[in-house]
């Protein structure tokens, strides 16, 4: 008989160690939906952009999932002070601006770009406010801060290269990015500052 207990008990332990492992196994994470392009946004959204903007020096083009608006900054902006848009510009870019404020659905990253022939700081420290410039007129037309956001990359991103007087132009640009909101802050981590390095790091401490 007391054989027979402790084969019970036993066999209960074992069957009370398998269910135990089995609810300890940590179930396995969902892969990540995968973001998804918006063509009816996107084809919905660039004739409007390209009707509001007939006639101007300034540029709209569909970038993968989003749609893009370029001013370049000779003809947009006072060559004497480098952060005033020019009057001729006001206009275009306020009706943007009331194109997208009109729909809730959708956000703005303007983007504030530099050539090369300057020192980076000022190059960057330039193109956002160049960036703010444009921004102020979307804030102007009812854009809120939940929709709207701007970044100064300097050279960073430059669309031809520095060494000709054409390129240098085509580099010195506001692009205005029109994106659904749902995608916003994704889109603004792609134009995060990446983190310096730890020997950058270091060097910039013993520099101290």
């Amino acid at each position: 008989m007391n054989l027979l207990k402790s084969a019970s008990l036993i066999l209960c332990m074992i069957v009370l160690a398998g269910c135990s492992s089995k609810s300890e196994k940590p179930a396995e994470a969902a892969a990540p939906a995968a973001a998804k392009v918006d063509y009816a946004w996107l084809d919905e959204y660039e004739p409007k952009l390209r009707d509001a903007l007939v006639g101007t020096r300034f540029e709209v083009e569909r970038r993968d999932s989003v749609l893009v608006v370029t001013a370049p900054v000779d003809s947009s902006f006072n060559p004497d002070r480098p952060g005033m848009l020019l009057p001729i510009t006001l206009g275009p870019i306020t009706r943007v601006a009331k194109l997208v404020e009109k729909d809730d659905k959708t956000a703005v990253v303007v983007l504030g770009h530099a050539d090369s022939s300057g020192a980076d700081e000022i190059n960057r420290t330039i193109s956002r406010e160049r960036a703010g410039a444009v921004a102020a007129i979307f804030r102007l037309s009812g854009l809120k801060h939940d929709r709207l956001r701007i970044r100064g990359l300097g050279s960073d991103m430059p669309r031809a290269a520095n060494d000709s007087k054409e390129g240098r132009a085509l580099n010195r640009r506001v692009e205005m990015v029109l994106a659904p909101q749902a995608t916003m802050l994704a889109l603004i981590a792609q134009y995060e500052q990446p983190a310096q390095p730890a020997t950058q790091v270091a060097q910039a401490e013993v520099a101290k």
